[in-house]
């Protein structure tokens, strides 16, 4: 596998229409299919990454809560900012990047779509907290095939420490699953690719083979990830109960000059994931029901202050 610094960058910038000399298409594809993995020539220019880096930071700054928007925790290390699509222009202009398409097209077929949009910030550990894995996302027990699906990852920031870490070879090889302690032993790490890099560094990976986040992780880590995968296909049911491959939420400010076929990559129009009236089964935490009593009460104080404030006014002028 090449190192990043040794592929050359295109000069056309993200976003315009022109198509990639076949060769270089080529190889890259290649690559996926041989490795499992290949690092994308440098597909964003510094305004962009800027860009995306600014309104990403922007919702690191709280935990989403009422109406805050924010991140999302629901795992000690990660702080978790779901439907990126909503928040930078760079970040769509990335998900349909000719250079992505041409060649999801030749490892997906033309019937893929991107179905999941999502990043975080991993905090500082040396806790192996996301052990080695492959990505389950399909219903296993009534497949007849290892499903196909791409992730798109990017680097936010610079990382040196807590890479990803990807077994080469590894894909198509058995349905993805988490490993146990036997198999992760028996890891064949003469493959190992610690996938290190500056910030905007962008990969892609097929998601059935082995992979982890780095151990340790000395400085917080910010990285997005796209899914691709045939939305036909039968989700798994802890994906369905929790609605984790919704249709994607899109800000409209971004979506002028689409192609047919970026329609197509986004899901409009499809709804064969879209599920009416959707409320998840599962009861949050206790602490749950008493930030929202403590909420209440807070604006029944504000209430009555603003009703005392105004009798005042009436009484003296």
């Amino acid at each position: 596998m090449r190192n990043p610094r040794e592929i050359q960058t295109t000069p056309e910038p993200i976003g315009t229409r022109g198509l990639f000399r076949p060769s270089e298409v080529a190889a890259l594809s290649s690559e996926l299919e041989t490795n499992g993995i290949v690092v994308l020539p440098n597909l964003l220019n510094s305004e962009q990454l800027c860009g995306m880096q600014k309104a990403f930071e922007a919702r690191l700054s709280r935990m989403r809560w009422n109406n805050f928007d924010g991140y999302h925790k629901t795992e000690r290390f990660r702080h978790m900012i779901e439907d990126v699509l909503l928040l930078d222009q760079g970040f769509l202009d990335l998900a349909l990047h000719p250079l992505v398409k041409q060649i999801l097209n030749r490892y997906l077929g033309p019937d893929y779509e991107l179905t999941e949009a999502k990043g975080w910030k991993s905090l500082p550990t040396s806790r192996d907290f996301h052990g080695w894995h492959g990505d389950t996302w399909y219903d296993k027990a009534t497949a007849t095939e290892i499903h196909r699906e791409i992730k798109l990852g990017v680097y936010l920031t610079d990382v040196r420490t807590g890479a990803f870490n990807f077994i080469k070879g590894s894909h198509r090889q058995q349905h993805p699953r988490d490993l146990k302690k036997q198999e992760v032993r028996e890891l064949n790490l003469s493959q190992l690719i610690e996938l290190t890099g500056p910030a905007g560094t962008a990969f892609m990976f097929d998601t059935s083979a082995i992979h982890r986040q780095g151990l340790p992780m000395l400085e917080s880590r910010q990285a997005v990830f796209f899914g691709y995968h045939d939305p036909r296909v039968r989700l798994q049911h802890e994906d369905l109960i929790t609605y984790r491959y919704h249709p994607l939420l899109l800000n409209a400010a971004f979506l002028g000059n689409l192609l047919d076929e970026d329609r197509r990559i986004l899901g409009f129009g499809n709804k064969s994931n879209f599920v009416p009236a959707f409320v998840r089964q599962d009861q949050p935490p206790v602490s749950y029901d008493a930030f929202c009593l403590a909420h209440n009460t807070g604006l029944r104080i504000r209430e009555l202050r603003e009703r005392i404030a105004a009798r005042l006014k009436k009484i003296f002028g």
